[in-house]
């Protein structure tokens, strides 16, 4: 094992599991235990044709999109930043799919993967209810904050970059009543799915 690899090492005192010694009893309302992986996410060049491919060919949906993705406080390793995301969320089961499409140049986590291998898997997204303890638990390992900010329903997160110890990067995703709320809404809706109208573009 690798000096970096061997600082994820899972005994007791040195792992990075969320939430304190047992995150795993709480039940969210969207079906995952807090701290679990709750959402996969993939960078896409164009994001009507990504939602095609995955309505068809993965059979996920339906996919609920958000084109301009409204973030506050928004931050780039610690920098002001104003990075335009349009993002598509969809459940398959218990797991939320994120689609992400960067739709300016500025400098982002989105593009630095994309430049360094391409565009398809981003990160991994873990639950929280306690976002600052886990950012600096993640960050006695090494791991930076690469990008944070908060989304209009008030709920914070913050990218740790991991990229070098796990191939991908971890979101943190603060839960609160009205984040709990919309990811249970949209599992709910994908439950209920017959395969028609896969896109919905709220508001």
């Amino acid at each position: 094992m690798s000096r970096t690899l061997a600082r994820y090492d899972a005994r007791p005192e040195t792992t990075v599991a969320p939430n304190g010694s047992d995150p795993w009893r709480k039940l969210l309302a969207f079906g995952q235990p807090l701290g679990a992986v709750m959402q996969v996410a993939y960078t896409v060049a164009d994001l009507n044709a990504a939602l095609a491919h995955w309505v068809r060919a993965m059979r996920v949906g339906p996919f609920f999109v958000f084109d301009d993705l409204a973030i506050e406080d928004e931050r780039y390793y610690g920098a002001p930043s104003d990075v335009k995301l349009s993002i598509a969320l969809a459940y398959s089961g218990s797991l939320c799919i994120e689609l992400v499409q960067q739709r300016n140049d500025v400098p982002s986590v989105f593009h630095d993967a994309i430049r360094a291998r391409g565009y398809g898997f981003h990160h991994w997204a873990l639950s929280t209810d306690d976002l600052d303890a886990d950012v600096a638990r993640y960050g006695a390992f090494g791991a930076r904050t690469a990008f944070s900010g908060r989304v209009a329903i008030g709920g914070r997160f913050a990218y740790l970059d991991t990229t070098e110890q796990l191939g991908g990067m971890v979101e943190l995703i603060e839960i609160d009543g009205k984040v709990e709320e919309l990811f249970a809404n949209l599992k709910s809706v994908a439950e209920a799915w017959d395969g028609r109208d896969p896109v919905h573009r709220p508001g």
